[in-house]
């Protein structure tokens, strides 16, 4: 099966380990992998700032570049609803607007690949201690992402998955909107924080970079004794 990896930009520039992970994770699960170069921003830091025509520049170059992919996958539920937003973004170009359809009807965030595409729930993994799972807006109420990581984590050997008090609520980040509304955001991910200390866990995973970055920033600076990992680093983990 031949995957073309939408890699994301904070994967490529600050999570540069996620990609490596996700790229040996599906090989390892029998994928060939390509990487596209012509990929860019996915647009959505422009368009949800209200400078649609700019981002749909660059909407239209990620069409074109993964035109001719079989899939779409992506270590990331808000860049892969991205993906999914398109065709109405284009409602008014029907040329457009077909292009963005095939692709969107192509692309995956990477736990829903595994699951509902190659059908898998055990890729094998191994992690011991106890971890704690954040449930990202985009990926689970507007991809409607929301069982397929907790099957595979289900699944990963030496692992002790603890509900996360307040799963469901916003850690803060939404793009810009930590930017904007700083004061809030900060309220908004202390608790995030919290809550996560009351599970008592080794492992704060999750399976967007954005949330991560931002809870991760704040554990660090609270200095507290969590390991925030992306999902796709665990499902990786082998011995």
């Amino acid at each position: 099966m031949k995957v073309s990896l939408f890699v994301t930009c904070l994967v490529d520039v600050f999570n540069g380990s996620v990609g490596k992970a996700t790229v040996e994770l599906l090989e390892r699960l029998g994928c060939e992998v390509e990487f596209p170069e012509s990929q860019i921003c996915c647009g959505q830091p422009a368009y949800n700032s209200g400078y649609v025509q700019a981002a749909k520049e660059a909407m239209k170059n990620m069409i074109l570049t993964f035109e001719h992919a079989d899939y779409v996958v992506t270590p990331s539920g808000s860049c892969a609803t991205m993906f999914k937003e398109y065709p109405h973004i284009f409602d008014e170009d029907p040329v457009w607007k077909e292009k963005a359809q095939k692709l969107a009807n192509k692309t995956y965030e990477l736990t829903q690949f595994i699951v509902d595409v190659l059908n898998l729930e055990d890729v094998g993994a191994t992690l011991k201690g106890k971890a704690t799972y954040h449930t990202s807006c985009h990926m689970t109420r507007l991809l409607g992402v929301q069982k397929a990581p907790f099957k595979l984590l289900a699944n990963v050997k030496g692992l002790e998955l603890v509900p996360l008090p307040n799963a469901y609520d916003c850690c803060g980040f939404g793009g810009t909107f930590s930017v904007k509304m700083e004061q809030i955001s900060e309220q908004m991910v202390d608790e995030k924080v919290r809550n996560i200390e009351e599970t008592d866990a080794d492992y704060l995973i999750g399976a967007d970079c954005g949330c991560l970055m931002n809870i991760g920033g704040r554990i660090s600076r609270k200095n507290k004794q969590v390991k925030v990992m992306h999902i796709a680093e665990v499902l990786n983990s082998i011995e």
